[in-house]
């Protein structure tokens, strides 16, 4: 059983287009942003590493989207990370931020090149200033798939991102990634965390523009 319409095919025609407008949870997230509050604990043969970053991500809105009867609100992002001091990628990732004003489902998608992708599921109300997605290992709806590389020694089984908005004007992540990796008995728990501040406005979503 589920809540959807039988009518599978008709999209909506009355809806708003002026994405900015209508972000609910994500109104916050939307622009360009810099953070160097962070931190990364990740994986080495001696043990955990931790690792400051500096780090970049523009969130920008895009046209609203429909799967039929279905309407998502989104952000487009490219985070792009590196070490203090450095030039060389740390970390690069894209993806959307996606809101559904209907049901209140959230939605992160995310790739990473490196060969792995996943879809992370949560659900906020429209003023919520904080939030939590999950993707799972396996899921048919919010799941994880890497390269046969990583599934043999870094296998990932569950990705948890918490986002806050807080009242100064900045916005926080918690992300908690968690691997077996090969030869170990007990998952690892690989956690990065920034806090971001605004360096510039984003720009209205094409349709709103016209």
């Amino acid at each position: 059983m589920t809540d959807y319409p039988e009518d599978v095919y008709t999209e909506p025609s009355d809806f708003d287009v002026h994405t900015l407008n209508n972000l609910g949870p994500l109104t916050g997230l939307a622009g360009i942003w810099e953070g160097t509050r962070s931190l990364d604990v990740n994986p080495k043969a001696e043990g955990p590493e931790k690792q400051v970053f500096v780090e970049r991500i523009e969130l920008q809105p895009i046209d609203p989207q429909t799967n039929g009867p279905q309407l998502f609100y989104g952000l487009r992002y490219h985070t792009h990370i590196v070490k203090p001091g450095q030039i060389e990628t740390y970390h690069d990732q894209v993806g959307y931020w996606l809101w559904e004003p209907a049901t209140g489902n959230l939605i992160q998608t995310l790739a990473i090149p490196r060969g792995q992708v996943a879809m992370a599921f949560g659900r906020a109300a429209k003023d919520d200033t904080s939030f939590e997605l999950v993707a799972t290992r396996g899921s048919e709806m919010n799941g994880i798939c890497s390269n046969p590389f990583l599934e043999y020694a870094f296998k990932t089984i569950e990705y948890r991102v918490k986002v806050t908005i807080n009242t100064d004007g900045t916005w926080a992540y918690d992300e908690d990634t968690v691997l077996m990796i090969r030869g170990k008995t007990e998952p690892f728990h690989h956690t990065d965390r920034n806090v971001l501040t605004k360096v510039a406005e984003p720009t209205p979503n094409p349709l709103a523009r016209t």
